[in-house]
Protein backbone atom coordinates (compact mmCIF):
# COMPACT_ATOMS: atom_id res chain seq x y z
CA UNK A 1 0.00 0.00 0.00
CA UNK A 2 2.73 2.92 -0.02
CA UNK A 3 2.67 3.25 -3.27
CA UNK A 4 -1.23 4.53 -2.95
CA UNK A 5 0.18 6.39 0.07
CA UNK A 6 1.34 9.79 -1.79
CA UNK A 7 -2.69 9.99 -2.52
CA UNK A 8 -3.08 10.77 0.85
CA UNK A 9 -1.85 13.95 1.21
CA UNK A 10 -4.33 15.11 -2.11
CA UNK A 11 -7.12 12.98 -0.39
CA UNK A 12 -7.12 14.96 2.95
CA UNK A 13 -7.10 17.91 1.53
CA UNK A 14 -9.88 17.37 -0.29
CA UNK A 15 -11.62 16.45 2.65
CA UNK A 16 -10.50 18.96 4.44
CA UNK A 17 -12.23 21.53 1.83
CA UNK A 18 -15.50 19.26 1.91
CA UNK A 19 -15.84 19.09 5.75
CA UNK A 20 -15.30 22.80 6.10
CA UNK A 21 -18.18 23.45 3.96
CA UNK A 22 -20.53 21.28 5.81
CA UNK A 23 -20.10 23.35 8.57
CA UNK A 24 -20.12 26.55 6.50
CA UNK A 25 -22.14 28.77 9.25
CA UNK A 26 -19.82 27.57 11.97
CA UNK A 27 -16.62 29.52 11.79
CA UNK A 28 -15.01 28.38 14.81
CA UNK A 29 -15.47 24.95 13.68
CA UNK A 30 -13.77 25.37 10.17
CA UNK A 31 -10.89 26.96 12.46
CA UNK A 32 -10.25 23.92 14.43
CA UNK A 33 -10.72 21.79 11.47
CA UNK A 34 -8.64 23.61 9.21
CA UNK A 35 -5.72 23.55 12.05
CA UNK A 36 -6.14 20.44 13.02
CA UNK A 37 -6.23 18.92 9.48
CA UNK A 38 -3.38 20.92 8.55
CA UNK A 39 -0.93 19.86 11.23
CA UNK A 40 -2.24 16.30 9.96
CA UNK A 41 -1.10 17.02 6.47
CA UNK A 42 2.55 17.80 8.06
CA UNK A 43 2.44 14.64 9.40
CA UNK A 44 1.19 12.81 5.67
CA UNK A 45 3.66 14.98 3.86
CA UNK A 46 6.72 14.01 6.42
CA UNK A 47 5.99 10.13 6.34
CA UNK A 48 5.59 10.47 2.04
CA UNK A 49 9.00 12.08 1.84
CA UNK A 50 10.44 9.32 4.29
CA UNK A 51 9.11 6.76 2.16
CA UNK A 52 10.42 8.40 -1.65
CA UNK A 53 13.53 8.83 0.44
CA UNK A 54 14.37 5.17 1.41
CA UNK A 55 12.62 3.33 -1.17
CA UNK A 56 13.19 5.83 -4.24
CA UNK A 57 10.02 7.25 -6.56
CA UNK A 58 6.59 6.21 -5.55
CA UNK A 59 3.66 5.57 -8.83
CA UNK A 60 0.38 5.07 -8.31
CA UNK A 61 -1.71 4.19 -11.70
CA UNK A 62 -5.44 5.52 -10.82
CA UNK A 63 -8.06 3.06 -11.83
CA UNK A 64 -5.67 -0.29 -12.60
CA UNK A 65 -4.89 1.57 -16.00
CA UNK A 66 -0.95 1.04 -16.06
CA UNK A 67 1.27 3.91 -17.73
CA UNK A 68 1.01 5.55 -20.44
CA UNK A 69 -2.89 4.83 -20.39
CA UNK A 70 -3.73 6.08 -17.00
CA UNK A 71 -3.60 8.87 -14.35
CA UNK A 72 -0.43 8.56 -13.06
CA UNK A 73 0.94 9.90 -9.76
CA UNK A 74 4.26 9.96 -8.85
CA UNK A 75 6.30 10.95 -6.15
CA UNK A 76 9.99 11.55 -6.18
CA UNK A 77 12.42 13.10 -3.89
CA UNK A 78 11.32 16.65 -5.47
CA UNK A 79 7.93 16.45 -5.71
CA UNK A 80 7.80 14.61 -1.93
CA UNK A 81 9.92 17.39 -0.68
CA UNK A 82 7.62 20.63 -2.25
CA UNK A 83 4.24 18.81 -0.95
CA UNK A 84 5.74 18.91 2.78
CA UNK A 85 6.72 22.34 2.26
CA UNK A 86 3.15 22.89 0.91
CA UNK A 87 2.09 21.18 3.90
CA UNK A 88 4.09 23.20 6.49
CA UNK A 89 3.30 26.71 4.74
CA UNK A 90 -0.60 25.82 4.57
CA UNK A 91 -0.36 24.61 8.27
CA UNK A 92 1.00 28.24 8.93
CA UNK A 93 -1.30 29.99 6.84
CA UNK A 94 -4.14 28.59 8.51
CA UNK A 95 -3.24 29.41 12.01
CA UNK A 96 -2.68 32.28 10.71
CA UNK A 97 -5.68 33.08 8.72
CA UNK A 98 -8.03 31.51 11.87
CA UNK A 99 -6.79 35.37 13.69
CA UNK A 100 -6.26 37.42 11.00
CA UNK A 101 -9.11 36.91 8.29
CA UNK A 102 -12.63 39.10 9.52
CA UNK A 103 -15.44 36.48 10.03
CA UNK A 104 -17.63 38.56 7.21
CA UNK A 105 -14.99 37.10 4.76
CA UNK A 106 -14.88 34.07 6.47
CA UNK A 107 -18.47 33.34 6.21
CA UNK A 108 -18.39 33.29 2.41
CA UNK A 109 -15.96 29.71 2.28
CA UNK A 110 -12.66 31.15 3.00
CA UNK A 111 -11.55 28.04 4.73
CA UNK A 112 -12.91 25.69 1.59
CA UNK A 113 -11.46 27.04 -1.06
CA UNK A 114 -8.00 27.54 0.96
CA UNK A 115 -7.94 24.03 1.29
CA UNK A 116 -9.24 23.35 -2.50
CA UNK A 117 -6.36 25.32 -3.43
CA UNK A 118 -3.64 23.44 -1.01
CA UNK A 119 -5.14 20.42 -2.92
CA UNK A 120 -4.73 22.10 -6.32
CA UNK A 121 -0.77 22.74 -5.08
CA UNK A 122 -0.14 19.54 -3.94
CA UNK A 123 -1.72 17.62 -7.78
CA UNK A 124 0.36 19.40 -9.19
CA UNK A 125 3.86 18.18 -7.72
CA UNK A 126 2.19 14.77 -7.97
CA UNK A 127 0.86 14.59 -11.02
CA UNK A 128 2.55 12.26 -13.78
CA UNK A 129 0.41 13.20 -17.09
CA UNK A 130 0.97 17.01 -18.57
CA UNK A 131 -2.82 17.10 -19.74
CA UNK A 132 -3.52 16.75 -15.82
CA UNK A 133 -0.69 19.16 -14.53
CA UNK A 134 -2.84 21.47 -16.97
CA UNK A 135 -6.52 20.50 -14.88
CA UNK A 136 -4.24 21.06 -11.29
CA UNK A 137 -3.51 24.01 -12.85
CA UNK A 138 -7.15 25.33 -13.14
CA UNK A 139 -7.98 24.40 -9.87
CA UNK A 140 -5.36 26.58 -8.40
CA UNK A 141 -6.44 29.84 -10.65
CA UNK A 142 -10.01 29.35 -9.89
CA UNK A 143 -9.43 29.04 -6.08
CA UNK A 144 -6.99 31.55 -5.99
CA UNK A 145 -9.29 34.09 -7.87
CA UNK A 146 -11.77 33.07 -5.23
CA UNK A 147 -9.76 33.94 -2.31
CA UNK A 148 -8.50 37.64 -4.11
CA UNK A 149 -12.17 38.47 -4.76
CA UNK A 150 -13.45 37.84 -0.86
CA UNK A 151 -14.11 40.79 0.41
CA UNK A 152 -14.98 43.06 -3.11
CA UNK A 153 -13.57 45.38 -2.26
CA UNK A 154 -12.43 47.95 -5.58
CA UNK A 155 -8.77 46.90 -5.99
CA UNK A 156 -9.49 43.08 -5.10
CA UNK A 157 -11.75 43.24 -7.53
CA UNK A 158 -8.92 45.23 -9.85
CA UNK A 159 -6.50 42.89 -9.15
CA UNK A 160 -8.00 39.95 -9.46
CA UNK A 161 -9.06 40.44 -13.03
CA UNK A 162 -5.52 41.16 -14.32
CA UNK A 163 -4.30 37.81 -12.26
CA UNK A 164 -7.47 35.90 -13.83
CA UNK A 165 -6.91 37.52 -17.39
CA UNK A 166 -3.00 36.81 -17.49
CA UNK A 167 -3.64 33.48 -15.97
CA UNK A 168 -5.86 32.27 -18.12
CA UNK A 169 -3.94 33.37 -21.31
CA UNK A 170 -1.21 31.36 -19.73
CA UNK A 171 -3.93 28.21 -19.55
CA UNK A 172 -4.62 28.65 -22.92
CA UNK A 173 -1.00 28.56 -24.40
CA UNK A 174 -0.57 25.86 -22.33
CA UNK A 175 -3.45 23.73 -23.92
CA UNK A 176 -1.87 24.91 -26.87
CA UNK A 177 1.43 23.33 -26.22
CA UNK A 178 -0.10 19.87 -24.80
CA UNK A 179 -2.12 19.78 -27.88
CA UNK A 180 0.97 19.90 -30.32
CA UNK A 181 2.80 17.82 -28.25
CA UNK A 182 0.05 15.19 -28.12
CA UNK A 183 -0.21 15.65 -32.07
CA UNK A 184 3.72 14.41 -32.14
CA UNK A 185 3.39 12.02 -30.05
CA UNK A 186 0.29 10.40 -29.25
CA UNK A 187 0.53 10.21 -25.10
CA UNK A 188 0.69 13.01 -22.42
CA UNK A 189 2.19 11.06 -19.84
CA UNK A 190 5.30 12.86 -18.53
CA UNK A 191 7.56 9.66 -18.60
CA UNK A 192 6.31 8.25 -21.98
CA UNK A 193 6.96 11.65 -23.06
CA UNK A 194 10.54 11.52 -21.95
CA UNK A 195 11.19 8.71 -24.07
CA UNK A 196 9.40 9.98 -27.45
CA UNK A 197 10.07 13.47 -27.79
CA UNK A 198 13.89 12.98 -28.16
CA UNK A 199 13.57 10.66 -31.15
CA UNK A 200 11.23 13.06 -33.04
CA UNK A 201 12.38 13.76 -36.48
CA UNK A 202 10.31 16.85 -36.77
CA UNK A 203 12.70 19.12 -34.39
CA UNK A 204 10.77 22.33 -35.46
CA UNK A 205 7.43 21.73 -34.39
CA UNK A 206 9.24 20.26 -30.95
CA UNK A 207 10.77 23.67 -30.54
CA UNK A 208 7.52 25.50 -30.72
CA UNK A 209 6.15 23.01 -28.16
CA UNK A 210 8.84 23.84 -25.80
CA UNK A 211 8.64 28.00 -26.94
CA UNK A 212 4.60 27.71 -25.94
CA UNK A 213 5.65 25.55 -22.51
CA UNK A 214 8.27 28.10 -21.45
CA UNK A 215 5.48 30.72 -22.42
CA UNK A 216 3.20 29.20 -20.31
CA UNK A 217 4.58 28.28 -17.01
CA UNK A 218 6.94 31.98 -17.69
CA UNK A 219 3.49 33.27 -16.95
CA UNK A 220 2.84 31.78 -14.31
CA UNK A 221 6.37 32.05 -12.87
CA UNK A 222 6.47 35.89 -13.51
CA UNK A 223 9.43 35.96 -15.43
CA UNK A 224 10.50 39.04 -17.60
CA UNK A 225 8.69 40.28 -19.29
CA UNK A 226 5.57 38.27 -18.00
CA UNK A 227 5.52 39.23 -14.49
CA UNK A 228 3.41 42.42 -14.58
CA UNK A 229 0.42 40.58 -12.96
CA UNK A 230 2.00 39.41 -9.70
CA UNK A 231 3.00 43.12 -8.17
CA UNK A 232 -0.54 44.38 -9.70
CA UNK A 233 -2.48 41.48 -8.03
CA UNK A 234 -0.65 40.33 -5.00
CA UNK A 235 -1.04 43.52 -2.82
CA UNK A 236 -4.67 43.62 -2.60
CA UNK A 237 -6.12 40.32 -0.61
CA UNK A 238 -5.38 39.87 3.26
CA UNK A 239 -1.90 39.03 3.74
CA UNK A 240 -2.80 35.13 4.39
CA UNK A 241 -3.88 35.10 1.44
CA UNK A 242 -0.62 37.14 -0.07
CA UNK A 243 1.11 34.76 2.18
CA UNK A 244 -0.12 30.99 0.18
CA UNK A 245 0.29 32.94 -2.76
CA UNK A 246 3.83 34.61 -2.72
CA UNK A 247 5.14 31.32 -1.17
CA UNK A 248 3.69 28.83 -3.27
CA UNK A 249 1.54 29.81 -6.64
CA UNK A 250 4.92 31.05 -8.70
CA UNK A 251 6.79 28.33 -7.49
CA UNK A 252 4.23 25.99 -8.74
CA UNK A 253 4.77 27.41 -12.20
CA UNK A 254 8.77 27.12 -11.49
CA UNK A 255 8.62 23.33 -10.64
CA UNK A 256 6.45 22.75 -13.98
CA UNK A 257 9.49 24.42 -15.73
CA UNK A 258 12.15 22.19 -13.92
CA UNK A 259 10.35 18.63 -14.53
CA UNK A 260 9.03 19.30 -18.47
CA UNK A 261 12.91 20.85 -19.01
CA UNK A 262 14.77 18.08 -17.51
CA UNK A 263 12.40 15.15 -18.78
CA UNK A 264 11.12 16.48 -22.01
CA UNK A 265 13.01 19.33 -24.02
CA UNK A 266 16.72 18.26 -23.35
CA UNK A 267 19.79 19.18 -24.73
CA UNK A 268 18.95 22.12 -26.34
CA UNK A 269 21.32 25.22 -26.48
CA UNK A 270 19.12 27.41 -27.56
CA UNK A 271 16.50 27.02 -25.04
CA UNK A 272 19.19 27.29 -22.33
CA UNK A 273 20.19 30.41 -23.47
CA UNK A 274 17.08 31.84 -23.78
CA UNK A 275 16.01 30.68 -20.13
CA UNK A 276 19.77 32.45 -18.74
CA UNK A 277 18.73 35.80 -20.89
CA UNK A 278 15.04 35.69 -18.90
CA UNK A 279 16.85 34.64 -15.65
CA UNK A 280 19.32 38.14 -15.64
CA UNK A 281 16.48 40.18 -17.11
CA UNK A 282 14.04 38.60 -14.06
CA UNK A 283 16.66 39.10 -11.50
CA UNK A 284 17.24 42.98 -12.69
CA UNK A 285 13.38 43.91 -13.37
CA UNK A 286 12.44 42.34 -10.05
CA UNK A 287 14.80 43.80 -8.31
CA UNK A 288 14.68 47.90 -9.96
CA UNK A 289 11.00 47.30 -8.52
CA UNK A 290 11.29 46.55 -5.19
CA UNK A 291 13.70 49.48 -5.26
CA UNK A 292 11.29 51.80 -6.52
CA UNK A 293 8.46 50.93 -4.55
CA UNK A 294 6.38 53.14 -1.72
CA UNK A 295 4.09 50.24 -0.73
CA UNK A 296 5.64 47.42 1.28
CA UNK A 297 3.37 44.38 0.35
CA UNK A 298 4.10 45.74 -3.49
CA UNK A 299 8.50 45.87 -2.71
CA UNK A 300 8.09 42.19 -1.49
CA UNK A 301 5.73 41.13 -4.82
CA UNK A 302 8.44 42.53 -6.76
CA UNK A 303 11.25 40.67 -4.68
CA UNK A 304 9.23 37.62 -5.44
CA UNK A 305 9.95 38.61 -9.04
CA UNK A 306 13.92 39.18 -8.82
CA UNK A 307 14.24 35.92 -6.82
CA UNK A 308 12.52 33.56 -9.12
CA UNK A 309 15.47 34.88 -11.25
CA UNK A 310 17.61 33.03 -9.20
CA UNK A 311 15.83 29.60 -9.76
CA UNK A 312 15.38 29.89 -13.45
CA UNK A 313 19.35 30.84 -13.73
CA UNK A 314 20.26 27.65 -12.40
CA UNK A 315 17.99 25.30 -14.75
CA UNK A 316 19.46 27.75 -17.70
CA UNK A 317 23.10 26.43 -16.61
CA UNK A 318 21.89 22.93 -16.17
CA UNK A 319 24.58 21.23 -14.46
CA UNK A 320 24.48 19.10 -11.19
CA UNK A 321 25.93 21.71 -9.20
CA UNK A 322 23.51 25.12 -10.71
CA UNK A 323 20.69 22.66 -10.40
CA UNK A 324 20.95 21.52 -6.46
CA UNK A 325 21.56 25.29 -6.26
CA UNK A 326 17.67 26.04 -8.12
CA UNK A 327 16.31 23.54 -5.74
CA UNK A 328 18.02 24.88 -2.23
CA UNK A 329 16.43 28.38 -3.49
CA UNK A 330 13.43 27.03 -4.12
CA UNK A 331 13.16 25.20 -0.69
CA UNK A 332 14.24 28.40 1.04
CA UNK A 333 11.96 30.83 -1.14
CA UNK A 334 9.03 28.83 -0.35
CA UNK A 335 9.28 29.23 3.41
CA UNK A 336 11.00 32.50 3.04
CA UNK A 337 8.13 34.67 0.71
CA UNK A 338 5.44 33.04 2.91
CA UNK A 339 6.67 34.29 6.00
CA UNK A 340 7.44 37.49 4.74
CA UNK A 341 4.11 37.94 3.93
CA UNK A 342 2.81 37.08 7.11
CA UNK A 343 5.40 39.42 9.10
CA UNK A 344 3.96 42.01 6.62
CA UNK A 345 0.32 41.04 7.69
CA UNK A 346 1.52 41.66 11.44
CA UNK A 347 2.91 45.55 10.41
CA UNK A 348 -0.35 45.99 8.63
CA UNK A 349 -2.37 45.25 12.18
CA UNK A 350 0.20 47.43 14.23
CA UNK A 351 0.36 50.14 11.86
CA UNK A 352 -2.78 50.43 9.74
CA UNK A 353 -1.03 51.37 6.98
CA UNK A 354 1.51 49.69 4.01
CA UNK A 355 2.82 52.82 3.05
CA UNK A 356 6.43 52.43 3.28
CA UNK A 357 6.58 56.22 3.94
CA UNK A 358 4.17 56.88 6.24
CA UNK A 359 5.26 53.42 8.54
CA UNK A 360 8.26 54.00 11.45
CA UNK A 361 9.23 53.76 15.01
CA UNK A 362 8.44 49.89 15.20
CA UNK A 363 12.00 49.36 16.36
CA UNK A 364 10.94 51.44 19.32
CA UNK A 365 7.04 49.76 20.21
CA UNK A 366 7.69 46.45 19.77
CA UNK A 367 11.70 45.72 19.82
CA UNK A 368 10.89 41.59 20.56
CA UNK A 369 9.14 41.81 17.39
CA UNK A 370 11.40 43.41 15.39
CA UNK A 371 14.42 41.56 16.76
CA UNK A 372 12.01 38.69 15.33
CA UNK A 373 11.08 40.28 11.44
CA UNK A 374 15.26 40.95 11.42
CA UNK A 375 15.41 36.58 11.06
CA UNK A 376 14.00 36.48 7.85
CA UNK A 377 15.26 39.52 6.52
CA UNK A 378 18.83 38.19 6.62
CA UNK A 379 17.90 35.14 5.06
CA UNK A 380 15.98 37.11 2.66
CA UNK A 381 19.31 39.04 1.83
CA UNK A 382 21.75 36.09 2.14
CA UNK A 383 23.83 37.19 4.94
CA UNK A 384 26.05 34.17 5.78
CA UNK A 385 25.65 31.61 7.27
CA UNK A 386 21.56 32.21 6.62
CA UNK A 387 19.46 30.00 4.38
CA UNK A 388 19.33 32.53 1.53
CA UNK A 389 23.34 32.32 0.99
CA UNK A 390 24.03 28.83 0.37
CA UNK A 391 22.22 28.36 -2.86
CA UNK A 392 23.77 31.33 -4.44
CA UNK A 393 27.22 29.94 -3.70
CA UNK A 394 25.78 27.39 -5.66
CA UNK A 395 24.62 29.00 -8.61
CA UNK A 396 27.51 30.64 -8.86
CA UNK A 397 29.90 27.98 -8.75
CA UNK A 398 27.67 26.63 -11.59
CA UNK A 399 27.82 29.63 -13.53
CA UNK A 400 31.58 29.63 -13.35
CA UNK A 401 31.86 25.98 -14.69
CA UNK A 402 29.95 26.91 -17.78
CA UNK A 403 31.44 30.39 -18.43
CA UNK A 404 28.33 32.23 -17.60
CA UNK A 405 29.82 35.30 -16.44
CA UNK A 406 27.43 37.54 -17.02
CA UNK A 407 24.99 35.14 -14.69
CA UNK A 408 27.45 35.50 -12.01
CA UNK A 409 27.18 39.43 -12.16
CA UNK A 410 23.38 39.25 -12.27
CA UNK A 411 23.34 36.75 -9.63
CA UNK A 412 25.52 39.23 -7.02
CA UNK A 413 23.62 42.21 -8.27
CA UNK A 414 20.23 41.05 -7.51
CA UNK A 415 21.81 40.32 -4.22
CA UNK A 416 22.88 43.80 -3.59
CA UNK A 417 19.59 45.26 -4.71
CA UNK A 418 18.09 43.21 -2.20
CA UNK A 419 20.39 44.00 0.28
CA UNK A 420 20.03 47.94 -0.52
CA UNK A 421 15.57 46.97 -0.83
CA UNK A 422 15.62 45.33 2.98
CA UNK A 423 18.27 48.56 4.17
CA UNK A 424 15.99 50.80 3.39
CA UNK A 425 12.94 49.17 4.62
CA UNK A 426 14.50 48.57 7.85
CA UNK A 427 15.56 52.26 8.21
CA UNK A 428 12.49 53.56 7.41
CA UNK A 429 9.71 51.10 9.08
CA UNK A 430 11.49 49.95 11.95
CA UNK A 431 14.31 52.97 12.31
CA UNK A 432 12.68 56.05 11.83
CA UNK A 433 10.30 57.75 14.51
CA UNK A 434 6.69 57.21 14.29
CA UNK A 435 5.02 59.49 11.63
CA UNK A 436 1.27 60.86 12.44
CA UNK A 437 -0.84 58.17 11.07
CA UNK A 438 -4.44 58.78 11.06
CA UNK A 439 -6.41 56.51 13.20
CA UNK A 440 -8.99 54.29 11.11
CA UNK A 441 -11.97 53.76 12.77
CA UNK A 442 -13.57 49.78 12.60
CA UNK A 443 -10.09 48.61 12.15
CA UNK A 444 -8.77 45.94 14.56
CA UNK A 445 -5.28 47.09 15.30
CA UNK A 446 -2.30 44.15 16.98
CA UNK A 447 -2.84 45.67 20.27
CA UNK A 448 -6.83 45.42 20.31
CA UNK A 449 -6.65 41.79 19.54
CA UNK A 450 -6.92 39.12 22.50
CA UNK A 451 -3.77 37.23 23.61
CA UNK A 452 -4.50 33.91 21.56
CA UNK A 453 -5.27 35.91 18.31
CA UNK A 454 -1.71 37.81 18.81
CA UNK A 455 -0.16 34.10 19.58
CA UNK A 456 -2.04 32.79 16.55
CA UNK A 457 -0.63 35.33 14.16
CA UNK A 458 2.77 35.35 15.47
CA UNK A 459 3.30 31.88 16.36
CA UNK A 460 3.48 30.67 12.16
CA UNK A 461 6.22 33.45 11.98
CA UNK A 462 8.18 32.03 14.58
CA UNK A 463 7.55 28.29 13.21
CA UNK A 464 9.12 29.21 9.50
CA UNK A 465 11.57 31.47 11.14
CA UNK A 466 12.86 28.61 12.65
CA UNK A 467 12.63 26.55 9.31
CA UNK A 468 14.36 28.84 7.88
CA UNK A 469 16.90 29.40 10.49
CA UNK A 470 17.36 25.90 10.34
CA UNK A 471 17.68 25.52 6.39
CA UNK A 472 20.43 27.94 6.84
CA UNK A 473 22.58 26.48 9.66
CA UNK A 474 21.61 22.93 8.37
CA UNK A 475 22.68 23.63 5.55
CA UNK A 476 24.69 20.39 4.80
CA UNK A 477 21.27 18.31 4.99
CA UNK A 478 19.17 20.15 2.55
CA UNK A 479 22.46 20.28 0.15
CA UNK A 480 22.24 16.82 0.24
CA UNK A 481 18.71 16.61 -0.99
CA UNK A 482 19.03 18.91 -3.07
CA UNK A 483 22.07 17.21 -4.81
CA UNK A 484 20.10 14.01 -4.49
CA UNK A 485 17.41 15.97 -6.71
CA UNK A 486 19.75 17.23 -8.92
CA UNK A 487 21.13 13.89 -9.83
CA UNK A 488 17.83 12.36 -10.27
CA UNK A 489 17.06 15.40 -12.59
CA UNK A 490 20.41 14.89 -14.73
CA UNK A 491 19.61 11.03 -14.96
CA UNK A 492 16.32 10.79 -15.44
CA UNK A 493 15.88 7.05 -16.24
CA UNK A 494 14.74 5.87 -12.79
CA UNK A 495 12.34 8.28 -12.80
CA UNK A 496 10.76 6.69 -16.54
CA UNK A 497 10.99 3.24 -15.18
CA UNK A 498 9.88 3.50 -11.68
CA UNK A 499 6.43 5.44 -13.90
CA UNK A 500 6.63 3.09 -17.34
CA UNK A 501 6.77 -0.71 -15.39
CA UNK A 502 4.51 -0.03 -12.61
CA UNK A 503 1.48 -1.94 -12.56
CA UNK A 504 -1.41 -0.92 -10.42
Amino acid sequence: MTDQFLLYPLLLQFLLSIITMFAWFKIELQKVISMVGSAAGILLSAYLFYIVWNDGTQVTQAASWDAPFGITFAADTLSSMLVLLTSISGFAVSVYSSASIISARLRFGYFPIFHFLILGLTGAFLTGDIFNLYVWFEIIIISSFVLITIGGEKPQIEGAVKYFTLNILASVIFLTAIAVLYGLTGTLNIADLAMLVPELQNRGLVDVAAILFLIAFGIKSAVFPLYFWLPASYHTPPSAVSAIFGGLLTKVGVYALIRIFSLVFLDDPFLDNVLIAIAVLTIFSGGFGALVQKNLRKTFSYLIICHIGFMIAGLGVFTEIAIAGTIFYLFHDIIMKTNLFLINGIIYRIKGTNSIKKLGGLYDEHPKLSLLFILPFLALIGIPPFSGFWPKISLILGSFETGNYTLVAAIIFGSLLTLIVIGRIWSRVFWKPSGEIPVRKHFLYFKKMTKLKQAQMIGPVVLLTAITLYIGFGAEHIQEISLRISRELLNNEDYIKAVMTHNS
